[in-house]
């Protein structure tokens, strides 16, 4: 999954607006920070905006790292099928993982 695309698909945003927001907050700038004085590099992404694009990429972020938590897991027990792991690949929240 291409994290920086469905951020862009479900906000309704450029992708070169997301990966410049994401690369700023990846650099430790907080959101405020980046809403007041990055705007030139966010194009003019408002804190709310910046805020919501942050709590997806963690959401995002956390799922696919819970993802392949899942998929070890079940493979090291010898029980990984093809069919379970697009499965699990294809979950879009948490709870189906």
């Amino acid at each position: 999954m291409n994290i920086n695309k469905q951020i862009k698909d479900e906000l309704g945003i450029g992708l070169e607006q997301v990966e410049a927001a994401v690369k700023l907050i990846d650099e430790g700038n907080t959101i405020p920070f980046i809403a007041r004085y990055r705007k030139e590099v966010t194009g003019s992404l408002d804190d709310e905006q910046l805020r919501t694009l942050h709590e997806r990429l963690q959401y995002l972020r956390n799922l696919e790292e819970k993802k392949t938590q899942v998929i070890n897991s079940i493979e090291e027990q010898g029980k990984l099928t093809e069919e379970l792991k697009a499965q699990i690949l294809s979950a879009e929240t948490m709870v189906l993982v």
